[in-house]
């Protein structure tokens, strides 16, 4: 898994052998891989999110993954939806800095207002639009001007859905305000220095000079010794 998991070793996947032209490493490349979201970050609050990655690259018995999707769990869904509260969704579709082009979906509950008496607390159709707009301006100022790296830094915590919650508060007080779901819709061009520094492994190639073993040393002293030797004589 990339390195903005805590748990990078995250599965095992099977692969029949390679048999001619078929080659086992080339038959795992572009395989979508599902793993839970408290699984990677060694966090059961994290549990009702799904992480999709994408293997990229094989390195021996390593494959190398990407993000390539999100989803919130239907479990989780199920829980948040009751009576008496208006339902609000949105989606956007958004290009990151790095060339990512992504689908966004968002979901918001209505809640009773402080000083609210009524049981029921329905928002107007007007009073939906606004939030909807809110919520598609919200989405790509914050995923527009990050890269995907950062981006999902901000979908684990919910970050962008506290910020909707915070500037929609005018029109209607939301509750359970999260990015519901988020597709990769187009990749830019594959790139293995790219996928290197995600995994944490594209720094610097410096040597780190050798010591050698005594003995060794001692060995090449002498024999250049006696080279020398035979060469005055």
């Amino acid at each position: 898994a990339p390195s903005m998991f805590s748990v990078r070793n995250c599965g095992k996947t099977l692969i029949t052998r390679t048999q001619g032209t078929k080659i086992a490493t080339e038959e795992l490349k572009g395989r979508i891989l599902e793993v839970n979201l408290a699984d990677l970050n060694n966090d059961e609050d994290q549990a009702s999110k799904k992480i999709r990655l994408c293997v990229e690259e094989v390195q021996g018995r390593n494959c190398l993954t990407d993000f390539h999707g999100m989803e919130l769990t239907r479990d989780k869904i199920c829980s948040m939806i009751q009576k008496f509260q208006s339902l609000i969704e949105a989606h956007v579709d958004v290009k990151t800095t790095d060339g990512f082009t992504v689908r966004m979906f968002v979901i918001a509950f209505t809640k009773k207002r402080p000083d609210q008496v009524k049981t029921a607390c329905y928002a107007q159709s007007a009073q939906i639009r606004k939030i909807r707009k809110k919520m598609t301006d919200i989405m790509t100022a914050e995923a527009g001007k990050v890269p995907l790296r950062e981006l999902v830094k901000k979908l684990i915590p919910e970050s962008i859905g506290k910020e909707i919650e915070k500037q929609t508060q005018g029109i209607f007080p939301l509750k359970n305000t999260m990015v519901r779901k988020v597709k990769i819709l187009k990749k830019p061009k594959f790139d293995i220095t790219k996928l290197m520094e995600l995994h944490g492994d594209g720094g610097d190639d410096a040597g780190v000079e050798m010591l050698r073993p005594e003995g060794e040393e001692a060995g090449n002293t002498l024999a250049a010794e006696v080279a020398a030797a035979a060469a005055e004589e």
